[in-house]
């Protein structure tokens, strides 16, 4: 035995006796955290989706359950729902197989107003398409005042669409300012007024349209260009190429997905036109420019058919959610596989 284990001045039997004494050592506490872990998750999913969640389901899901539920009624919104006659199928029978009178007064004007949404969408992928990417690809270069003419460009997009409609209504109207120009150049203008006429109602819708909604599509693409390598660019300007096949070959590709994205968003809309269809006029005495949504309000509100008018609602709900999952499969799916890998 040495001196320093007899006198009790070591630290190794000291030290044991002490630890000893003490008793075990304290379980770590890391067995604890996974629990509390688990319900501060949870509790923060739920603070920040519950609020959501709520919305949508309050404003989104209960709203298309309940059209659901009234498309099966003849019912006019004014007497309570508890006395509103079950017809089961019948207002989808009437809007898409109707006979006879039922075929003119309501088959006829829905499948017009349906073709007015697909010549909308077609005429957006050929007109709106080309001309927002042409004046993208010119507002891309460097020049003085570029930033004025991109805020000039997309300014109408700013505007709500009851001023945007009102503002054209006034100025298109048989006695506005643009008839008085067109007559004073000795032209002839459309004598029911642009919105009125037969042949001339439709376009001039959609040329409003295009006004309103045109300066949106060169922001996107503006936004896509930013992102092209300008030394791609580069290179091929000293490769010998011009300036369409730098954008042909580069700068057009390359945005791909952008303009995609803006299809989808410009076929959506275009499905669920109202409110700028709707101040002008109503979609036309005659329909000549109604959209499925200004005949559903048309009929379901003003009309006071709440039955019928659910039941368009949900035709309309349906089409934008096949073709919307369509699109998704079909287009874009490559970019978001692409995204995914990346």
């Amino acid at each position: 035995m040495t001196f320093t284990t007899a006198s009790g001045k070591g630290n190794g039997p000291v030290v044991g006796a002490k630890a000893s004494a003490a008793g075990p050592r304290p379980g770590s506490p890391k067995n604890k955290q996974p629990g509390n872990a688990s319900a501060r998750k949870w509790a923060e999913i739920g603070l920040f989706v519950g609020p959501a969640l709520l919305v949508f389901l309050v404003f989104v899901v209960y709203p298309v359950i309940s059209a659901v539920r009234y498309s099966f009624y003849k019912w006019n919104g004014v007497k309570q729902f508890s006395e509103a006659e079950f017809v089961g199928l019948d207002n989808y029978r009437r809007a898409l197989f109707g006979q006879g009178i039922f075929k003119k007064a309501y088959t006829e004007p829905f499948l017009t107003a349906l073709s007015h949404n697909f010549e909308i969408i077609a005429l957006s992928m050929a007109i709106q398409l080309p001309l927002a990417l042409l004046v993208a690809l010119i507002l891309n270069r460097q020049f003085r005042g570029r930033t004025v003419v991109r805020v000039i460009i997309f300014a109408p997009y700013v505007l709500s669409e009851v001023i945007t409609g009102v503002m054209w209504f006034v100025i298109l109207d048989p006695n506005g300012i643009a008839t008085r120009i067109v007559e004073a150049l000795g032209l002839h203008s459309p004598a029911g007024g642009w919105f009125e006429d037969v042949h001339w109602g439709f376009w001039t819708m959609f040329f409003v349209v295009s006004w309103k909604y045109l300066g949106l599509a060169i922001i996107l693409f503006l936004a896509g260009l930013s992102g092209v390598s300008k030394e791609l660019q580069e290179a091929a300007a000293i490769d010998g190429a011009s300036w369409w096949q730098i954008q042909r070959r580069i700068n057009i590709p390359l945005i791909g997905p952008t303009i995609r994205i803006w299809a989808f968003l410009s076929i959506i809309g275009s499905i669920q036109l109202f409110d700028m269809v709707w101040v002008l006029n109503r979609g036309g005495t005659q329909g000549q420019y109604s959209t499925v949504a200004s005949y559903m309000m048309d009929k379901g509100f003003y009309r006071s058919d709440w039955g019928y008018g659910s039941a368009i609602a949900v035709i309309m709900f349906l089409i934008s959610l096949v073709v919307a999952i369509g699109y998704m499969l079909v287009i874009l799916r490559r970019d978001n596989s692409t995204t995914a890998k990346n």
